[in-house]
């Protein structure tokens, strides 16, 4: 019954699993498909960027299928308990959501471009879940790196949030945070551009078909 409860319940920090001041596991030197280093260093003028939107799976290949993205890996992010396992984030007692970093080229790929991407390719009104998986670990989540994308990713969210209401669906249930106070945990190795090399892998995600207006915070400022 704790277990259950902790599926769509988001634990304190005093009531989330202590973990570990190190990563216990290994995470691969370079991405599957892109071949770039995954953990950096990255090259000067990329820019980085954190989306949670159901299993990272096949989120992370969403993204890195676009052109001027350079790199991405898979992670846990918002939560309390430090270098979490994918066991104890699963379990509900670390607050993290399974998340997606993306380090790309601003002046290929701007920001509000992967915006597009993100909402286009889950439905941000389900809370905690995302069609059959259900957990906090599946929520919704924007951690932003700068106070332009925060705006921008506001911004986005306002705008979409009107043609999905216009569809028949619910609120955005997306948080929008910075992520300077949410640290990104690396996933375990296996984990890392899964669907790469498991092609016939369990893909969870899936869009409402509804499409994100473009450009609905200017794209210069979403990168400075």
């Amino acid at each position: 019954m704790l277990f259950s409860r902790f599926k769509t319940h988001l634990p304190t920090a005093e009531e989330a699993l202590k973990g570990r001041p190190e990563r216990e596991f290994g995470v691969p030197d370079r991405h599957s498909v892109l071949g770039n280093p995954l953990l950096g260093p990255y090259p000067e003028g990329l820019e980085t960027a954190d989306f949670g939107l159901g299993c990272f799976w096949g989120a992370e290949r969403k993204f890195w299928q676009a052109e001027g993205v350079w790199t991405t890996l898979v992670g846990y992010q918002g939560g309390h308990t430090p270098n979490p396992t994918y066991e104890e984030v699963c379990s509900g007692h670390t607050g993290h959501t399974e998340a997606v970093r993306v380090v790309y080229a601003p002046e290929v790929i701007p920001y509000t471009a992967l915006l597009k991407i993100f909402w286009e390719s889950h439905d941000p009104t389900q809370g905690f879940r995302q069609g059959n998986d259900v957990g906090t670990q599946y929520r919704s989540a924007l951690y932003t790196h700068s106070p332009a994308q925060q705006s921008a990713a506001e911004a986005s969210r306002d705008a979409y949030r009107t043609v999905l209401r216009n569809a028949g669906y619910g609120d955005i249930t997306t948080e929008i945070l910075p992520a300077e106070d949410r640290p990104f945990f690396p996933a375990e190795g296996y984990h890392q551009q899964y669907l790469d090399k498991n092609p016939a892998g369990y893909c969870g995600i899936g869009g409402t078909g509804v499409s994100c207006p473009v450009g609905v915070a200017p794209a210069p400022e979403a990168d400075k």
